[in-house]
């Protein structure tokens, strides 16, 4: 009978135990995720991925971030429980890349995917030249982050990757820049001569010499190629005498109409509305966030009632689903006023083209004109998201 109540009391001790480990792993997992929501609000551009579980009778953390600081968070609130616990979150970028924690695009554009395989959604793109983080590595791919910090996945045929020497060493040296929508890149100074690769709008090269009707310019990966004067121009020229101003945020945009729509596109061979918006600015000397979602988070807000009012020409319009009782508003499309007096703005759906909210023009948007959720004004606006290109980019 002693016996038994011994047994009995075991095994209502190891109940309790089992119960409070589990009712302690979960307030853990809480907390993560309410440091996940805190630390990285937008996985596109900072990454906290934990799993948290027992192991024995020790707390194991596993996942992946590129922030130390939830990380630390997470461990002392662990310590401070007196739980013993095993790290093993990896800081990204770590051993898996090695000292090559650096890259530059090597193809006139590279598709940056959601996922590190081919078949999986294209996220976005980057240009030739593009300077690029390097974070993980998994198969064929790599995990890289852009100069706007738009973190995902490219397949390795895309980049030249490089330690922070060399890769320093690129950013430094006398760049080209190409300023047509399409051409390519000679191996000899003649038009007639192999083409090395093709280029599009915003491609950047290494300079090299310059020639009578071609500019000599080096690839990352050291190829050498020619391209045609009347194409390309010195990077460092071209931003010196950048005119920043509304006509010129219009001009370069009409100069996109007709371009094709493509999911996750940031470049002439396709966009979407928010890479289209994208290239407008970035061949006007500025660097913004990737998603409608994130550009509508930066810059001055315009016109907060909604009636078209105070716009001016280069602004960004933004539309989606319209916040209710349950839920917050949902930005899914982007577009440039163009106040031209005719209600017009230009963007990409379908194709880049100039719509109008007023109902007496021939181009008349009624749809995108009832889901109008507000406006931002960038130029001229001093804000950390918008990157100027007139001032060194450190990655």
């Amino acid at each position: 009978m002693k016996s038994l109540k011994y047994t009995l009391l075991s095994v209502l001790i190891l109940f309790i135990s089992c119960d409070n480990k589990e009712e302690e792993l979960k307030k853990i997992q809480q907390y993560a995720s309410l440091l996940k929501m805190t630390e990285t609000p937008d996985q596109r551009v900072a990454l906290f991925d934990v799993d948290i579980n027992y192991e024995e009778d020790k707390i194991k953390l596993e996942g992946i971030t590129t922030t130390k600081a939830a990380m630390f968070k997470l461990m002392n609130s662990i310590s401070r429980k007196k739980i013993k616990y095993i790290n093993e979150i990896r800081v990204l970028p770590d051993t898996a890349v090695g000292d090559l924690k650096y890259a530059i695009a090597r193809n006139s554009v590279i598709n940056v995917r959601s996922q590190p395989k081919h078949s999986a959604e294209l996220g976005t793109q980057g240009l030739l030249g593009m300077p690029l983080k390097v974070l993980d590595k998994k198969g064929d791919f790599y995990r890289v982050q852009t100069p706007d910090n738009y973190i995902s996945w490219v397949d390795k045929g895309g980049i030249t990757r490089m330690n922070k020497t060399d890769f320093d060493a690129w950013n430094n040296e006398k760049k080209v820049i190409f300023t047509k929508t399409f051409g390519a890149v000679f191996s000899h100074k003649s038009d007639k001569s192999e083409i090395i690769s093709d280029i599009t709008l915003g491609g950047v090269l290494k300079y090299k010499a310059l020639h009578k009707d071609f500019i000599e310019v080096e690839y990352p990966d050291k190829r050498i190629g020619f391209v045609k004067r009347d194409e390309a121009t010195l990077y460092e020229s071209w931003l010196t005498n950048l005119q920043v101003s509304q006509s010129n945020i219009e001009k370069i945009a009409k100069s996109m109409d007709g371009f094709p729509y493509l999911w996750g596109g940031t470049s002439s061979k396709g966009m979407d509305c928010s890479g289209f918006t994208k290239m407008v600015y970035l061949m006007n000397g500025f660097i913004i966030p990737r998603d409608a979602s994130q550009q509508v988070h930066a810059g001055q807000i315009v016109d907060p009632e909604l009636k078209f009012e105070g716009l001016e020409k280069g602004d960004l319009l933004f539309f989606g689903k319209k916040a209710t009782a349950e839920k917050g508003k949902k930005v899914t499309h982007v577009g440039i006023w163009l106040g031209n007096g005719k209600g017009e703005f230009i963007h990409a759906s379908g194709n880049v083209h100039i719509s109008s909210i007023d109902d007496y023009q021939p181009n008349y948007d009624e749809f995108n004109k009832n889901r109008y959720l507000g406006s931002r004004r960038y130029l001229g606006v001093e804000d950390k998201k918008i990157i100027n290109l007139k001032e060194k980019i450190k990655l």
